[in-house]
């Protein structure tokens, strides 16, 4: 982590231990901490270059005893060029408009997250994910976050479009971090997920920001490691952030 003078270091605590949601046969532990008070952007800055996630008003990381599968991983903006296959994609969604908007939760956005746990993640950690549970992760922040809404389609008598997709995202102080993101599954012709990525790349640059920060590439989960498509990639290892294809063919 890069020094950053004047902030405090943070008490860290320990969950016990778990059933690995990301690999059979394994179990999992977290290390974690508060983002409270004045300090709480900062943190959030100085813990996600460590490799940290935000989860509400809590930043944490794996602390496996006898595993070491998750990796954070960013992109590196400034050498980033769309594959053939990605400005595909940019182009089926060249109608899909885009909005930065506080980070307050609402019916409409946890319509298409309900459709999109059942869909794909029946069985995941965020299964049973209730209303109040998703104004939670939403509004309970005290760092620098927003919710970006994407719609297309015919405007509805409300003065809206239809919502396809939404991306809960921090602003840092070396780029954009995708904390979530949920889509219609239905709209299976735009590849939604990919675009969301491509849009933040975008975004960044457009910030003067250098990365956007992925969470955690998992190279035998399926749902984890499709981050690698998204090159020039970063990942943090013992000694500090390297090229992603450095590390990839251990």
């Amino acid at each position: 982590m890069t020094e950053h003078p004047g902030r405090k270091i943070p008490s860290l605590y320990l969950t016990a231990e778990g059933p690995c949601p990301y690999l059979p046969n394994r179990r999992e532990r977290k290390v974690f901490t508060h983002l409270l008070g004045s300090n709480a952007k900062p943190l959030n800055d100085a813990l996600s270059e460590a490799g940290f996630r935000r989860s509400q008003t809590i930043a944490y990381r794996p602390a496996c005893e006898t595993c070491n599968a998750c990796v954070s991983v960013r992109i590196r903006v400034s050498d980033y060029k769309a594959s053939k296959g990605f400005r595909r994609v940019m182009s089926n969604n060249a109608d899909i408009a885009r909005a930065h908007i506080e980070p307050k939760a609402t019916q409409e956005q946890f319509g298409i997250l309900r459709d999109y746990l059942d869909d794909r993640h029946e069985n995941g950690g965020m299964a049973d994910m209730t209303a109040l549970d998703y104004v939670s992760m939403i509004e309970d922040t005290t760092v620098q976050t927003e919710v970006v809404e994407y719609r297309a389609g015919d405007i509805a008598p409300d003065g809206q479009a239809p919502l396809l997709a939404v991306a809960l995202t921090d602003e840092l102080e070396d780029g954009l971090s995708m904390v979530y993101s949920f889509y219609d599954t239905k709209e299976t012709g735009r590849s939604l997920g990919t675009y969301l990525i491509l849009d933040h790349i975008e975004e960044a640059r457009l910030r003067g920001l250098p990365y956007v920060y992925l969470g955690y590439w998992i190279k035998n989960c399926r749902k984890m490691a499709y981050k690698e498509r998204f090159q020039p990639l970063e990942a943090l290892t013992k000694e500090g952030w390297q090229d992603f294809d450095r590390i990839s063919t251990d």
